[in-house]
């Protein structure tokens, strides 16, 4: 008997659990907005020098041009001739330019940098950052670093709220979340200088992790094995379709300031109802509060229709079904655990891989919509829109092929397309946006993957730990991955084969991981070691913690509280998660 047992019992996958995992999948309808904002907030608008002051008292008439020419005495072109140059201007007028046909040597012309400021396009954004502080020519890098310091802050909410979370709940936690961004994400918009700006970004992008994290968590442990996949690959479609609102709310707004608020200030309305979810029973559980796990299942089969299992299901019956979970409970665990036993530490180093990899080529490819050549608005619902097909193929690999299979052949397929962008000529801009649209499609079908994946992989007492760690991995990769883009200046192919090489690689360390399709959710370390190491760590406490001869776990344990040993398991079946 195990905790899935008692899910079925109070309705299996109910009404409950469909009101649950819609109103916790609602906000990934903006968690793309989150994501992806610096693609619309950061847009760089065409650009060139501000004409001199004085610029206006040249007769324009005399030349018998339009003012739209008439600039191209004052602007140089660019290096590809097709364009006016962005960071330079000449010295003086150059007023023979424009004469037809004229016979200039344009290599002898003085130019000098842009020192009264850019002119702006308006055309396709209203307002940016970039057009609000210059971030141009020499500032160009600041422009990148605003993704950079974001991501980084979802890196350390990553750190932070998966700890925090297995201490103090998943529900706490993600209440917490709702209401940070929300304010933090309003407080974006009323910037008044580009490092303000960072600051509330940084700040907001933690909360992302926690919204991410603990929804993901929350979301599983109250779902009954069988309905977990086609659950979690529903559940990120939310994610998908937010992709497309994004597009659509860029285009209507055009002005990063209302973009900003408009995608933030719906977090106040995901916080007002987070108060309705019911704090995980596992959890609950496994923290030494049965009496709140009983009240929150009770809660939840009263609202499935099953009233009369409130009086059958008592304290008695919650642990006499999670018995070897609790006494495992009483045992402290830190981040070491996942690396301490051979089999969680097998799932760890090759989780790192894969949550590093996919993230680095998704937004490697998703951060760079303008090299397109076509509308950044038209090619954001493209990327978005082609995630629908790729999950729906996600789909039917992790039901029938199971999760390994569908993780590394996600990754391999990615990174061959990658590869093949590279030998397809830059004239060709439909067939390589094509190419791209496949290798995001198939990294978006791997993130999908991935989420679902870990939270199988991890035991409850230790997932959300877990959760954060893998994901502090994914989040170094997406603040690498813009850095990376700019190795084109070096070698064009090259930040593409630095993507599809790091999916080559993930690709293979996913090979070694175990295979979870349709099985129960582990919820302790032991349940970890046995079903996939095939052994079960026995402990012994006396200085330090050493592990039982002739059982290979590189000298680490799991360390737990004095006189409370796990006990030895001698039926492969019977207690636990193990007996379903």
């Amino acid at each position: 008997m195990g905790f899935a047992d008692l899910l079925e019992e109070v309705g299996g996958f109910g009404r409950y659990q469909w009101l649950h995992v819609t109103l916790i999948s609602l906000p990934g309808l903006l968690m793309a907005s989150q994501n992806l904002l610096n693609n619309f907030v950061s847009g760089i608008p065409a650009h060139h020098c501000s004409l001199p002051a004085n610029h206006s008292h040249y007769n324009l008439s005399q030349y018998q041009v339009e003012e739209k020419e008439f600039i191209k005495a004052f602007i140089p072109m660019d290096s590809s001739g097709t364009r006016l140059d962005r960071c330079k201007r000449y010295v003086e007028p150059q007023w023979q330019l424009l004469v037809p046909n004229n016979t200039a040597n344009l290599s002898q012309l003085q130019t000098e940098e842009c020192l009264d400021g850019w002119t702006f396009d308006r055309s396709e954004f209203l307002a940016t950052t970039v057009s609000e502080w210059q971030l141009v020519c020499s500032l160009r890098p600041l422009k990148q670093m605003i993704q950079t310091i974001y991501m980084g802050g979802v890196l350390t909410g990553a750190i932070i709220f998966g700890g925090l979370s297995d201490r103090f709940g998943r529900r706490s936690i993600l209440i917490w979340s709702y209401l940070q961004l929300g304010i933090l994400g309003c407080s974006s918009a009323l910037s008044p200088s580009y490092t303000a700006y960072c600051i509330f970004r940084f700040l907001s992008g933690m909360a992302v992790s926690g919204i991410i994290l603990n929804g993901v968590s929350l979301k599983v442990e109250w779902i009954p094995t069988k309905e977990r996949t086609l659950v979690g690959t529903l559940s990120s479609f939310f994610f998908t379709f937010g992709q497309m609102v994004l597009a659509g709310l860029a285009y209507w707004l055009r002005d990063w300031r209302k973009l900003q608020l408009v995608a933030c200030a719906p977090m106040f309305l995901f916080f007002s109802y987070s108060w309705w979810y019911v704090e995980s029973a596992r959890w609950l559980v496994l923290n030494r509060r049965s009496d709140e796990a009983l009240k929150s299942l009770h809660r939840v089969a009263r609202i499935n229709g099953k009233p009369e299992v409130v009086d059958k299901l008592t304290l008695e019956v919650l642990h006499s079904h999670m018995s070897k979970e609790i006494e495992s409970s009483r045992s402290t665990f830190t981040a070491y655990d996942l690396l301490r036993t051979r089999g969680m530490r097998r799932i760890s180093i090759c989780l790192v891989a894969v949550w590093f990899s996919t993230s680095f080529a998704y937004y490697g490819l998703a951060m760079d919509l303008q090299k397109f050549g076509v509308s950044i608005y038209q090619i954001q619902i493209i990327f978005g829109a082609v995630d629908f097909p790729a999950k729906l193929v996600a789909l039917g690999m992790l039901t029938y092929l199971g999760r390994r299979v569908s993780q590394a052949t996600c990754l391999f397929l990615s990174a061959l397309i990658i590869f093949a962008n590279i030998f397809v000529p830059t004239e060709m801009q439909t067939i390589r946006t094509t190419l791209a649209c496949l290798g995001k499609g198939f990294t978006s079908a791997s993130f999908t993957t991935v989420y679902l994946y870990t939270g199988e992989l991890y035991p409850t007492i230790i997932r959300q730990t877990g959760m954060g760690f893998v994901s502090t991995m994914a989040r170094l990769g997406s603040m690498a991955a813009p850095a990376v883009l700019m190795l084109d200046e070096v070698f064009p192919a090259l930040p593409s084969m630095v993507y599809g090489g790091s999916a080559v690689l993930a690709g293979c360390f996913a090979c070694f991981l175990p295979e979870t399709l349709n099985m129960p959710l582990p919820d302790t370390i032991e349940d970890v070691e046995e079903r996939w190491s095939g052994t079960s760590p026995t402990l012994q406490i006396a200085e330090g913690v050493s592990l039982k001869e002739g059982m290979d776990f590189g000298g680490g344990g799991v360390a737990l509280a004095e006189d409370c040993p796990l006990k030895e398991l001698k039926e492969a079946e019977g207690t636990g998660l193990n007996a379903l």
